[in-house]
């Protein structure tokens, strides 16, 4: 009787493991489904659960604070007992349930707004959890699919990296489309529904096709559960009740975050007790302490960029829905058009139906094949069905007469697609002339910097209410962009290179509470944004001229102010460390001391830094952009 063997994925050396497909599919729809969601989070509290600006703000700062610390522990548990694909498929299943149960708060705000506010920290509390086991361990692996010395490595992180930001392209722009309507904030459940479904759509891609394709170059199956690891630890019945604790455990922290705003203080306390451990060790050599200095050096400037540049999902999205002009007249595309470019994305298919059935023509693919055919159907039938309506319901042009404010967030990933490759190829052609690590990182503030000039310039002497064009808001994004590919690459990488052995995975759980920390800066800052055109508009619904007020800079009649704060309209501007922010413009030229302050003093130290790091790695450490 002939021996049986199972069938096994073949590798070339040309093409990249179909397991890199599985994993980006994975992470693209994750992505999707964590920015389409944070694109309408602060509009969502602001108009659905009418939570004031400043509320919001520091609430958003301490859900995405929390969602860079949780992945410590996440990875930590997969190392040691889950391995990474139990982690994942947990991971997407919970914050698939957190979507569902925003999806509840957002449609029962209205009848009951005390169980909605529940439920919203709920939600929250479960998008934590499962962030923490799906964030850490899905990017491990890519790496893995390939032998050590193989050279297809840094392209596989590059194509990865692109399904990473096309989720963070269209997850914005699809839960925008359906959950965002100026006036309608029933609509934002709708937002949470796509974004869920989009996770489910991760998760699924990853529990049929893990098996077989994520495997190594030796075909053994990638991320399985540790040999040593009880099985009492691998109950569903432990796993359940352990989610429900540690989301218990994340809904607290929120919660009692806005009382008190403690998180703040404790990720300062960590920041501080952490070197003061590391140093106060007599077995570390100079040298090495020399290259924790710059770490924590490193760590420090990153701060002030996340705590800029993270403004996306809150000042941002306020100045997007009140202060910029997003009425598109121009946005018109004819039907003739949308039927011409339609019938070139039915060829495109049908050529991709002819590349499938090549390239997977094997039994061994099957199941995959038959998948992408499927994914290719619902795609041409999509195309038909919109041709149709578009010919029966005598349409002639397709388009909107105003974009969502949330669009606004899908920039920063579009530009990173665009401009990404662009960078790996302008660094690698200045060869030894390429600036060093610490000088990237200078670089990158600056660019925060000037971003922010860009927009504080579109805004100088415009009054609040008064409508800007969306070229300001378009070009700071493109210079960020510019800023966090210049920085956002080489951290994970310098702390894992500088790192003494002993204190590697300490000093990583450093990096990811500097960038914790950035983020809750990021709603703090958010929280001294001032009183705008959504105030004037509701103060307008009373019969009193807030625009007036605001632009005196003076304090209103007693009666006025005892109206203003009745109706909890906010006419004060904010200080923030004795800094007056008397209008936007003030507030932007904030970011805008931060980032280029912040770079000039990196610039002066850079090149003691460049010593300090011992012969390490002072060109470059990595050229590929960094997940967002």
């Amino acid at each position: 009787m002939p021996e049986i063997t199972k069938p096994q994925q073949t590798f070339s050396q040309k093409s990249h493991p179909k397991g890199l497909y599985i994993l980006f599919a994975t992470e693209m729809w994750e992505r999707f489904n964590y920015y389409g969601m944070r694109s309408i989070l602060i509009l969502f509290m602001t108009r659905a659960l009418l939570f004031d600006k400043v509320f919001a703000s520091n609430m958003y700062g301490s859900y995405i604070s929390l969602i860079y610390l949780t992945p410590l522990l996440g990875g930590f548990i997969a190392d040691r007992y889950w391995g990474n694909r139990r982690s994942i498929i947990a991971g997407g299943l919970v914050m698939a349930v957190g979507e569902a149960v925003l999806f509840g708060c957002g449609s029962i705000y209205t009848s009951s707004p005390d169980l909605a506010k529940l439920l919203f920290f709920s939600g929250l509390g479960l998008m934590i959890t499962g962030n923490g086991f799906f964030k850490p361990n899905i990017s491990s692996l890519v790496g893995q699919l390939y032998p050590k010395t193989d050279t297809r490595k840094d392209a596989a992180y590059t194509i990865f990296y692109m399904g990473i930001n096309t989720g963070g392209m269209l997850g914005p722009l699809i839960c925008g489309l359906v959950g965002e309507r100026d006036g309608h904030p029933e609509d934002f459940k709708w937002a949470f529904l796509v974004g869920g479904i989009g996770m489910i759509i991760s998760v699924i891609v990853q529990l049929v096709f893990q098996h077989k394709y994520v495997v190594d170059p030796d075909n053994k199956q990638l991320g399985t559960i540790p040999a040593n690891t009880p099985k009492t630890l691998l109950s569903p019945i432990l796993a359940v009740f352990g989610f429900a604790v540690l989301a218990s455990v994340f809904i607290g922290l929120l919660y009692g975050d806005t009382k008190i705003n403690f998180l703040f203080y404790l990720l300062t306390a960590c920041i501080v007790l952490v070197p003061t451990v590391i140093f106060l060790d007599k077995t570390l050599t100079k040298v090495e302490k020399d290259k924790v200095i710059v770490i924590f050096m490193i760590c420090f400037f990153v701060i002030f960029f996340w705590g800029a540049f993270e403004q996306a999902g809150a000042s941002l999205t306020f100045f997007a829905a009140e202060q910029t002009n997003r009425e598109t007249p121009w946005l018109k595309v004819p039907v003739w058009a949308v039927a011409s470019i339609s019938a070139l994305a039915l060829v495109y298919i049908a050529n991709l139906f002819k590349k499938a059935a090549k390239n997977l023509a094997s039994a061994f693919d099957k199941e995959l094949r038959l998948t992408v055919f499927g994914l290719l159907g619902v795609f041409a039938a999509a195309i038909v069905a919109l041709n149709v309506y578009l010919f029966t319901t005598g349409q002639k042009v397709l388009g909107k007469d105003e974009i969502p404010a949330s669009w606004f967030q899908s920039l920063n990933s579009a530009f990173v697609v665009l401009f990404a490759a662009f960078f790996a190829w302008f660094w690698q052609k200045l060869g030894k002339r390429e600036p060093s690590s610490i000088t990237k990182t200078a670089i990158g503030l600056f660019m925060l910097g000037m971003g922010y000039l860009w927009i504080g310039n579109g805004v100088n002497n415009v009054l609040p209410g008064v409508k800007v064009s969306m070229i300001w808001l378009t070009g700071m994004y493109a210079l960020h962009t510019v800023g966090e590919l210049c920085l956002s690459p080489i951290g994970m990488s310098l702390v894992n290179k500088l790192s003494p052995l002993k204190y590697s995975s300490l000093l990583m759980a450093i990096w990811f509470t500097a960038n914790a920390f950035g983020n809750k800066l990021a709603g703090v800052l958010s929280a001294v944004y001032p009183p705008g055109a959504a105030e004037v508009s509701e103060a307008g619904k009373h019969g009193i001229d807030l625009a007036a007020i605001l632009a005196s800079k003076t304090a209103p009649a007693p009666e006025i102010a005892a109206q203003l704060k009745k109706l909890e309209i906010p006419y004060e501007y904010k200080t923030f460390l004795g800094y007056h922010i008397n209008n936007l413009y003030d507030f932007f030229m904030l970011f805008v001391f931060m980032g280029v302050i912040a770079a000039i003093v990196l610039f002066v130290f850079s090149r003691k830094l460049r010593v300090m790091m011992h012969d390490g790695p002072s060109a470059t450490t990595a050229t590929t952009p960094s997940a967002p």
